[in-house]
């Protein structure tokens, strides 16, 4: 919503701006954060009275603290200070370390998670490896204070009990006494309770192993023996010395842990096995309570081709099938299931036209309630007595994503609730009447705005004008990107956006960045804020370009499942497409096009170097997965399949045995503490390259997980990168980085 000061502003910034300042590595990435400290964690209290959400601390951004809103004045309030509720940490324990990696937060410091109590009188703040309670306004109660974190705290339903997992048992312990209670008993050597194995967490973004029933008196347990998973010994690598963790990591086509799952009673009766059925080697996705007495649990089967949505009797463990999802190439899990009042009924989402679509499960039958040409991404919302559901989705625009409004009874049409020319995120209170919108552009950093059920402007929660934020300085210069598109080979529609110098000249040439991943599950080209290490590139000279190839999220089933059993070929196909059209402005210099990226993104690198190996003048390959017979179950089998059933398709994903194709400049980068894409990815290809005599650049960050996060490091890694580049752009590109035998 415009305001008259605001706008005023912006016509001064856009029509007269001052000289912008210089933007520095230094600056991009030291304190405060240049697009503004957003909030994050954000959620609605179940009354929808109040709003939480963690905050950075302005002196150290990686340090967060719990703020409150009131949703109608809008007056907020510092809940929780992190420093004064604990100002000298101890150290985590390996359990939670391994848990704050895989939720991406292993930098953070201060508080990472909370929750709401369901009255939205206090909040459950897990902190440095202990539990408080916080009543809204008054003090602060500790609840534990071992030696040992405790994990996944959960508030019960009727706000009574807290349960939480420590070491390889589930205990709950009463607010209202102080007392404590072990769930279960039998935890110890592989086996534990109620948590999420490592595939579940960094794969298929189950993050917890215990559900509480809503009637308070039982969970839903997961029981985890990960004896069968083969002990990867991992030395993490640290500035101080060398620590060996024995880490389970389930590599492709090895055992995967043993998930099975238990009703545990609180009055001590003995444990309701669930039956899961005779297969064993199968995938605990998802498990949502319906009412007291019954449970919805999603199975999936370990080539992931096939999900049974199951309605467990809580009472015997009986189960029966309600329906299945099936795919010939994967079947994409959700946590869109939402049970409605009646414990019969619940929402659901499947891609079972091709795109995804939410659906009515009536008792007997899945009922359309969306249907066409756009995807439903989230369900966010259930406003049961108005008969209305909100979900986020990408409608005729799929560089968009916006808050829609759909009719439970199905029929009509969704009512777009967001503006166009942005991408939207959002979450609701429980009855459906708020919501919270977090929205970007490509020139307005992301806001948080808080909205009604019919899409009306409430309060601005952040509303991060571009003047207000620390980027304004330098915002004189910023480049609005570019979009287009191209033709896939199977003719379907590739997305593309660019940065472009506003200060070429007619007939100059600039060198290209191709910022590239490639991989499933993500969307890169979107209308919405970028990097703010792409406006730095494109100052210094630099187009940047960005394209979504085939596989790609949030594009329907034909494009997504492309690069089944078929990694690095159609990804690089499509990229070295871009590559072509880039060769043909006249703005581009064809001899200078270098190409980066992460994780997958570094897989990619290696594969565009050595596929067209005479492409690119240079190359940044961060964390690079190279052999994939080295990465987990359950994110590599459903792209590849089992290696033993059929290794092929591993052989032609490899990117080792390429290496000696190697004929212009690489920097390879990797964090030496690396979980998720082991160190001994990068060292395989590093010993590929020496056994073929070719010369390379190298960058390891002791004690560094994924991503190198801190600002410090995070500065020093890109004035590595840019140094590589300039050194690689001044030889010769036509010159091979070494001479061969």
């Amino acid at each position: 919503m415009a305001h008259g000061p605001a706008w005023l502003a912006v016509l001064a910034l856009t029509a007269a701006p001052t000289p912008a300042a210089e933007l520095t590595l230094e600056r991009l990435f030291a304190p405060p954060p240049l697009a503004g400290a957003l909030p994050r964690a954000l959620a609605l209290s179940p009354d929808g009275r109040h709003l939480g959400f963690l905050k950075p601390r302005s002196e150290d951004p990686l340090r967060h603290d719990l703020w409150v809103m009131d949703t109608t004045s809008g007056a907020q309030r510092l809940e929780v200070d992190s420093l004064a509720l604990s100002p000298q940490p101890g150290e985590l324990s390996e359990a939670e370390l391994q848990r704050r990696e895989r939720a991406r937060l292993a930098s953070a410091r201060g508080l990472v998670e909370w929750r709401w109590a369901p009255d939205g009188r206090a909040v459950l703040v897990p902190l440095d490896g202990d539990l408080w309670w916080k009543p809204l306004g008054g003090p602060a109660r500790r609840l534990t204070a071992t030696a040992e974190s405790e994990l996944d705290p959960r508030v019960s339903p009727d706000g009574r009990l807290v349960s939480f997992v420590r070491g390889p048992n589930l205990f709950a312990i009463d607010l209202a006494t102080g007392a404590e209670r072990a769930i279960t008993t039998e935890g110890g050597g592989t086996v534990s309770y109620g948590v999420a194995e490592f595939v579940a967490q960094e794969e298929m973004k189950r993050m917890t192993g215990q559900w509480w029933a809503p009637d308070s008196r039982k969970l839903a347990v997961a029981r985890v023996d990960e004896g069968p998973v083969a002990v990867a010994v991992r030395a993490a690598i640290g500035a101080a010395g060398t620590r060996l963790v024995e880490q389970r990591y389930p590599f492709a086509g090895t055992a995967n842990a043993a998930v099975t799952l238990e009703i545990r009673h609180l009055d001590g009766r003995p444990p309701v096995p669930v039956d899961l059925g005779p297969e064993r080697d199968l995938y605990l996705a998802r498990v949502d309570w319906l009412s007291p007495d019954r449970l919805v649990v999603q199975r999936q089967s370990r080539d992931q081709r096939t999900l049974d949505v199951l309605e467990v009797d809580a009472a015997t463990g009986e189960v029966r099938r309600l329906f299945q999802e099936t795919s010939s190439a994967w079947v994409n899990l959700h946590d869109n299931l939402r049970p409605l009042a009646d414990g019969r009924r619940f929402l659901w989402t499947s891609e079972r036209s091709g795109r995804s679509h939410l659906y009515l499960w009536d008792g007997r039958r899945l009922k359309a309630l969306t249907e066409g040409d756009w995807i439903v991404d989230e369900v966010v919302g259930l406003d049961e007595a108005r008969g209305r559901v909100f979900v986020t989705g990408f409608g005729a625009d799929p560089l968009e994503k916006h808050l829609f409004r759909v009719a439970l009874r199905g029929g009509g049409r969704p009512v777009r609730l967001t503006t166009p020319g942005g991408s939207h995120e959002a979450v609701m209170d429980r009855a459906g009447q708020l919501a919270l919108v977090t929205r970007s552009t490509p020139t307005q950093p992301p806001q948080v705005a808080l909205l009604d059920g019919d899409g009306r402007h409430r309060l601005w929660v952040a509303e991060n004008r571009l003047e207000d934020t620390p980027y304004a300085p330098f915002a004189g210069r910023h480049v609005t990107p570019r979009f287009g598109t191209l033709a896939a080979a199977d003719g379907q529609r590739l997305y593309w956006q660019m940065l472009v110098p506003p200060e070429l000249r007619p007939g100059q040439r600039a060198p290209v960045f191709l910022d590239v991943y490639g991989g499933p599950g993500v969307q890169r080209v979107r209308r919405q804020w970028g990097s703010i290490i792409h406006q730095y590139l494109v100052r210094r000279g630099w187009i940047v370009f960005q394209l979504d190839n085939r596989g790609s999220a949030n594009r329907g089933v034909a494009f997504e499942t492309a690069i089944h059993r078929r990694l690095g070929t159609v990804e690089v196909e499509d990229q070295l497409l871009g590559v072509e059209f880039l060769k043909t402005q006249p703005f581009v210099d064809p001899d200078r096009i270098v190409v980066y990226g992460w994780s997958y993104g570094g897989y990619m690198v290696l594969r565009l170097m050595t596929e067209a190996p005479d492409v690119f003048a240079a190359g940044v390959a961060g964390a690079p997965v190279t052999d994939w017979r080295l990465y987990d179950t359950h994110y590599t089998e459903r792209y590849l399949g089992h290696p033993a059933v059929d290794p092929a398709p591993y052989e032609a994903a490899d990117a080792v045995a390429r290496a000696p194709r190697l004929a212009r400049p690489l920097l390879i980068v990797h964090g030496l503490a690396d979980d998720n894409v082991v160190f001994d990815h990068s060292v395989r290809w590093m010993a590929a390259l020496q056994r073929a005599g070719i010369s390379f650049e190298t960058m390891v960050y002791p004690g560094q997980t994924h991503a190198i996060r801190e600002p410090v490091l995070a500065t020093h890694l890109w004035r590595t990168i840019l140094a590589f580049l300039d050194r690689a752009l001044a030889r010769p590109t036509a010159a091979p980085p070494a001479a061969r035998p």
